[in-house]
């Protein structure tokens, strides 16, 4: 394996790797593990990924740029198009892809189609069997994987849990590395995502209230950030909206007298207070965008597009 943390005097290397799979597998939480940082939102409840959010690592000669994209599944609306449309974008502009499996299942209909999207692709595939730690079965599950790939040339493949395997994970990371074509870097050194602060802060609004609302209606919820000020003493004011598509959505987010509002907002500045390093003043409002979910135009103005 070549070793470009210590080579001096190699050219550089970078490239683009999506990370795909079923709704719920880790794709986010390796893309986490694979950065050593926190860049995308994670939940218990499939989708939380909605956008091709980009982690970057960089060494002194090598570059990833991980793509963590939305979990593949049959859309119901056009906000699961746009999102399926996301996966079909990154796979078309990548170097490498790695296929993200949970091996406490065998495969459903859904990871079959994700097999039937990538099983041709001229590009390097690492299938990845996630959540090892807790998977009764996981020898038996990846050889049913591994045959949905049957005919597959050159495949990668290397079992793990996302969460507790960080050996396991830096040797994947290495071992793409190795699949980088010859380029210059893409984005500086040093950062970690292409998501403006904005969007990363508006994120772990939306992961924090994906926990805590039940049934459907976290799906129906979008985040975004409007403003960020920093006060002299460090403090950091984001004043920020969470948005839902009908009236009745409104007093659930809110809760009796407030307490669930309270609860996301209490949630996602502890996280965020733990990322800045910083005191953070955040402050929530409930807006409503009828059937936002259905509408291109309010997808696009806040920022699926």
């Amino acid at each position: 394996m070549t070793d470009f943390s210590s080579r001096t005097d190699a050219p550089t290397h970078s490239g683009f790797v999506a990370i795909i799979g079923k709704p719920n597998v880790g794709k986010s939480t390796l893309l986490n593990a694979f950065l050593g940082v926190k860049v995308a939102p994670t939940s218990p409840r499939p989708q939380t990924t909605r956008k091709g959010v980009r982690g970057i690592y960089t060494t002194d000669e090598a570059q990833l740029v991980f793509v963590d994209t939305p979990g593949i599944h049959k859309p119901k609306d056009a906000m699961g198009k746009y999102m399926n449309q996301e996966v079909n974008t990154a796979l078309a502009d990548v170097d490498a892809v790695v296929w993200v499996v949970d091996l406490r299942h065998p495969p459903t209909d859904e990871d079959k189609m994700v097999a039937r999207q990538i099983r041709e692709l001229p590009k390097p595939l690492t299938l990845v069997g996630n959540k090892l730690d807790v998977a009764k079965y996981p020898d038996e599950a990846m050889k049913l994987y591994r045959a949905l790939l049957e005919g597959r040339e050159e495949l990668g493949e290397v079992m793990l849990s996302a969460q507790n395997s960080p050996a396991q994970v830096q040797a994947l990371r290495d071992q793409l590395i190795t699949e980088l074509p010859e380029n210059p870097f893409f984005f500086p050194r040093g950062a970690s995502s292409d998501q403006s602060r904005e969007q990363w802060a508006a994120e772990i609004i939306r992961e924090e209230a994906m926990k805590k609302l039940r049934d459907e209606l976290p799906y129906a919820v979008a985040t975004r950030v409007n403003t960020w000020t920093e006060r002299d003493d460090g403090l950091q004011r984001i004043e920020g909206e969470i948005i839902v598509e009908k009236n009745a959505h409104k007093g659930m987010v809110i809760g009796a007298g407030g307490k669930q509002l309270r609860e996301i907002g209490q949630a996602a500045r502890k996280q965020l207070e733990v990322f800045l390093n910083h005191k953070v003043y955040l402050g929530l409002e409930v807006i409503v965008i009828n059937g936002w979910r259905e509408d291109v135009e309010a997808l696009r103005e806040l920022g699926y597009e």
